[in-house]
């Protein structure tokens, strides 16, 4: 509360107003827009430079296009493709990604397009047909074998016999061996016709002269396959597959002496597992197969 010769500063509205002479206080009255006096006072709450347009945030200032930022540095777009260059690779360097050599897919020998005529009876009209494959030449070595030792047996015995003159024990040496003979043409035959069929359905397996037997097992009932190599069979590339299927008795489960082993299981788990690639790979499309 103030003196006696001072009066009170009233509480209500108008309350904490600064004094008329204080110079730094301003209002807006149009009254006095032209008064010289009043639009000096006005100044502290004018447009200051704080606020002008030119000022701190105008497009030449910090981050024109001259500045760090601009395109004239080392990001530009233009010059990334004048930097960058692709990479060169010698011969040398590729000759191990190829099919032949250690790297990089494994070469498949090509197939038949069409069945023989051996093999295109037991084919009916929607199966695809992925190739046929005789058993490797070990087959034969059983008989083969045996033909060439009872040749050179049966030669010696005879011209024993010849020279003791006992003329029907030579005769019946010939026909021993001519039997013989026969024997090893029939197996020579047996195996030529004997094939492992491969389809995108089923494997077969074909053999008989006379007799034809057939024995097939659906791709899809194939719960297990292997095949396996003994010494000689990595030397000379043979093999026997084992297929295991879901039933107690399968009519085709064994298959010995077969060639390109590792080859051929290849091809019959990609037909398995991988049926759009082998169709791919053939060129052929895919209408027809679910029928």
């Amino acid at each position: 509360m103030g003196g006696p010769a001072e009066p009170n500063e009233p509480r209500g509205e108008g309350a904490g107003r600064p004094r008329d002479d204080d110079e730094n206080f301003g209002f807006n009255d149009p009254a006095f827009d032209e008064d010289p006096e009043y639009a000096r006072r006005r100044r502290a709450y004018a447009d200051g430079p704080g606020f002008s347009p030119d000022a701190g945030y105008s497009p030449d200032a910090g981050y024109s296009e001259s500045a760090g930022y601009g395109r004239s540095t080392a990001y530009r777009d233009d010059d990334v493709g004048d930097e960058y260059e692709a990479p060169v690779f010698t011969e040398e360097e590729l000759v191990g990604l190829g099919p032949e050599g250690g790297g990089g897919p494994r070469r498949v020998l090509p197939l038949e397009d069409e069945p023989t005529t051996l093999v295109a009876r037991y084919l009916f009209p929607t199966e695809r047909y992925r190739g046929e494959w005789k058993r490797h030449w070990i087959h034969l070595s059983t008989p083969l074998g045996i033909g060439a030792g009872a040749t050179l047996a049966l030669g010696y015995l005879a011209g024993f016999l010849t020279r003791q003159d006992i003329n029907g024990l030579v005769t019946v040496a010939v026909l021993i061996w001519l039997g013989v003979i026969s024997w090893v043409a029939w197996k020579v035959f047996d195996w030529y016709f004997d094939r492992f069929i491969l389809t995108n359905k089923r494997v077969m397996v074909v053999n008989g002269i006379i007799t034809r037997r057939v024995a097939m097992m659906p791709l899809l009932r194939v719960t297990d396959m292997k095949y396996e190599q003994s010494a000689l069979g990595r030397l000379l590339s043979y093999g026997t597959f084992v297929l295991e299927s879901a039933g107690q008795d399968q009519a085709l489960r064994e298959v010995k002496h077969l060639p390109n082993p590792n080859e051929l299981y290849l091809r019959v788990v990609e037909e398995m597992y991988e049926p759009q690639a082998v169709e791919a790979r053939l060129g052929k499309d895919t209408d027809g197969d679910d029928a």
